[in-house]
């Protein structure tokens, strides 16, 4: 069985951020075996402060269409006759893979006589596009790391 895929999604989403954190330690000796000089090499060691302050804001706006077209096998037929159907399709362009997997219910009526089904007519309809390549390394979260020290670091 043949499935004509063209699905449309879009979102939105904006957000505000306003975050501030501050954070000073002074400590000081008066007198250690005798008097302690304001302006001596030790003056500024215990001396600490530190401040970060974030202000953003962000949107982002998510379109997507997939349109294609997949052979699909039928993995179980249900008591009332409703076929349970699956196909996969592994895409490979400009050092990017994709794989483009379709499950969902189809009634028997709904195929047509070249044996083919459009998408909107699969009930259930799950559609997972999974990329692994150079673009998805590139919006890859940070390093763990990174993110840690940030969190932990008071300046």
């Amino acid at each position: 069985m043949t499935i004509l895929v063209a699905e449309r999604a879009s979102a939105l989403a904006t957000g505000t951020t306003k975050a501030g954190r501050k954070s000073s330690a002074k400590y000081s000796v008066g007198a250690l075996a005798g008097t302690v000089r304001p302006g001596g090499p030790w003056a500024n060691l215990a001396n600490v402060s530190g401040g970060s302050d974030l202000d953003g804001q962000g949107a982002t706006t998510r379109e997507s269409a997939l349109t294609t077209t997949l052979s699909a096998r039928v993995t179980n037929v249900l008591p009332n006759g409703y076929l349970v159907v699956e196909g996969v399709k592994n895409v490979i362009v400009n050092s990017e893979n994709q794989v483009v997997t379709v499950r969902g219910l189809v009634r028997p009526t709904d195929v047509s006589p070249a044996n083919t089904v459009r998408s909107d007519r699969l009930a259930q309809l799950e559609v997972r596009i999974n990329g692994k390549g150079v673009v998805g390394d590139a919006v890859r979260r940070p390093f763990f790391l990174y993110r840690l020290l940030l969190g932990l670091l008071p300046f």
